[in-house]
Parts: C-alpha cells; structure tokens; sequence
C-alpha cells in the first residue's frame, strides 16, 4: 500500500470522534465559501444593471434601432439583475471555492495524487474561463446576428430578459465544461484507463461526439454547432498530445507512489538487486537501501491506520473461522457414521433370532420324572 506523506496528520480520532470532526472541518468550508459568494453578491449589487447592459451588449448590437429587450413579467426588471449578480458572484469565486474543495480533501491524499490533482484543478479552472470567455466574444455575435437576421421583416425581434439569461448561462457553462475536455483525456491516461494511441484510433468517434454536444448546447444553426465541434475536437487533440508527452516523462501510465522513488528502482527481488537466496543478496539489500545513486529506498514507517490490511486480516481470520468450522462439521460427520456402523454391528440380525428361537423350541422341557437324583 503507498506511504502517506510526511506531513499528513497521524493522530487523527478514529470511530464517531473522527467522523464529527470531519463534519465540523467540512461545515467550516462551506460557511466560508458561502461567505465569500454573499460578499461578492453585495459588492456587485450596485452594480446589477451594469452587469446586464455589459451581459445584453452582444444581442443589443443586432436589435433594430429604437428597440430594446422586454421583461414580460411582473418582478423580471428587479430579479433579473438581481440573478445576474448572484451567477456573476458565483462566478469570480470559483476559484476560492476549487481551493476550499482541494483543502477539504488534500489530508487524505498521497503524495502523487496531490501533485496530480493541484495543476488538474488549476488547469481546469483556466479552461473553463476560457471557455466562458470563447462564448461571449466569439460564440454570441455570430448566434445573435444570425437569430436576429433570420426572423420575417414583419417581426419584432425583442427577446425577453428572462430567457437570455437562462440562454447566456446556459451557454457560458456549456463552453466552460467542455473546455475541460484536455483535463479529462490527460487524467485517463496518466491513471491507465485508455492509452494515446487508443484515443488516436478512435478519434473520429470523438469528432462525432463532438458535433452531436454542439448540437445539443448550441441553436439550431451550423455555424455555431462548428464554433463548438471543432474547438472541442482540438482540445481533445490537445489533451493527447499533453498526455504522451507526460507518460515519455514518467515513464508509464502508473502513477509512482510515496513508497516508491521517482526513478526505476531495482526489481528482481526483494533486495533490490539480485533474487531472493542469491549470492550476495543480504549485502545488496543492505546496500541498496542506503547507496543508491541519488535516492534512498528505504521505506518509512507509515503510522497512518492501514485499512486495506485492516480488512485483508479480517477476511483472513473469516476464513480461518470457516475452515475450522467445516473441519468440525467433517469430524462430526464421520463420529456419527462410525457410531451408526457400531450399532449395526451389535445389532442382532433377524436371521439370528429367529435360530435362537428355533433352538428354544426344540430342546424338550424338563418333565415331573426327569429331577435329578438327590443321592448323587
């Protein structure tokens, strides 16, 4: 099993105590994720109107002069905005909350996964900011200008406020997620789920799949179904690319674990250079754990609770138990056929007594003359 890392809590309480305490750690991130969204709410609540005038700018290009969006309900020209602050706070603090998400869990991880996990968290983060930021500068004039070009003359184009912004967060958080699809190919590959040349051969059901997400996600034109398939494609060129040039650097799809260097560490047996009982292999093993060229093999205590030895006991000690309780069950087995045999054996047979009766019949009893003679 890897090695936790040195600097991971050892004396964590174990049992309720433990799980309260996780409890109380996770209430304490969320109070502060949600206090830090509430203050970015109220320092752009003065501000709502001019988020939605910034929001609405690439559709008001394409309405005609004098026209404007409606707001067909009621409370729409108070909410709208007033949403529109919320999604845009929501929005700025996704990095403070991915970092309260990673100081949750960074405990109990091991070394590897936290190098693995820090620069996947902070690349996804900038992909979907990017992606956030493809939708609104290059996505929405080319779908508004054809939205607002393709309706009959006699028609007043005037979206409502209310389904622009459902269409416009809708549309941000299309692009956002599937601009993560760099960190997703990367992250099969290094955890040895498909390798590159895999994701090489099936690259035209990858296209496919990419034009059906931009269906889907975008309106109902080709242009814009493209301006999301073929990002989408090269991102997954990308993430390919990124992840072979990672396994050339490690070596192979399996992560390296705590308890194992970086570098290629000896094999053969469990000396480190030569098989177990070989010549020389007490001085190897004691050799290669300390003068080994620029790493030490030498494996630290882990004082953390092993749980999958835990449980191997366990299930080595159920076994046990059920072995010794069929043994038992055999053993009984076999008394009770010997007693049964020793039954039948002092049984007497039928034949047998029928031919004591048959004696019995026939010895003659003993008459009134026939006592024995007192004289004698």
């Amino acid at each position: 099993m890897s090695q936790r890392n040195a600097d991971a809590t050892t004396d964590e309480p174990s049992g309720l105590a433990g799980f309260v305490s996780h409890l109380v750690e996770l209430r304490n991130r969320l109070i502060k994720s949600v206090a830090v969204v509430f203050v970015l709410f109220l320092a752009l609540f003065p501000f709502r109107n001019d988020l939605f005038r910034l929001l609405s700018d690439p559709l008001s290009r394409y309405l005609p002069e004098d026209t404007g969006m409606i707001a067909v309900q009621v409370a729409s020209t108070f909410f709208i905005p007033l949403k529109l602050a919320g999604f845009t706070a929501l929005f700025i603090a996704i990095p403070f909350l991915l970092y309260q998400l990673w100081a949750f869990i960074a405990p109990g991880l091991y070394q590897h996964e936290r190098k693995m996990v820090i620069p996947l968290v902070f690349s996804s983060t900038i992909l979907f900011y990017i992606g956030a930021a493809f939708a609104y500068f290059a996505v929405f004039p080319v779908v508004f200008g054809f939205l607002a070009g393709t309706g009959p003359a006699e028609v007043s184009y005037a979206p409502d406020i209310n389904e622009y912004l459902s269409f416009v967060i809708t549309m941000f958080f299309a692009f956002g997620f599937v601009f993560e699809v760099p960190v997703a190919v990367v992250l099969l590959i290094l955890i040895g789920v498909v390798t590159p040349q895999q994701l090489a051969e099936k690259r035209r059901y990858a296209i496919l799949v990419a034009f059906i997400i931009g269906a889907i996600f975008t309106p109902p034109d080709i242009l814009s179904q493209f301006m999301m398939a073929i990002p989408v494609w090269f991102l997954y060129e990308l993430g390919i690319i990124i992840g072979r040039l990672l396994l050339r650097q490690q070596g192979g799809p399996v992560l390296p674990r705590d308890d194992e260097p970086e570098g290629t560490p000896p094999e053969d047996g469990p000396s480190g250079g030569a098989p177990a009982g070989s010549p020389g292999s007490g001085a190897t093993a004691a050799g290669s754990r300390t003068s080994a060229p620029g790493r030490s093999y030498e494996t630290e205590k882990d004082e953390d609770f092993d749980f999958d030895r835990a449980f191997e006991e366990i299930e080595r000690e159920q076994q046990s138990l059920e072995a010794i309780e069929a043994e038992a069950r055999r053993e009984s087995d076999k008394g009770e056929a010997r007693k049964d045999s020793a039954d039948e054996d002092e049984a007497p047979s039928p034949s047998d007594t029928d031919e004591t009766r048959g004696d019995d019949s026939a010895r003659p009893s003993p008459g009134p003359d026939d006592k024995p003679d007192e004289r004698r």
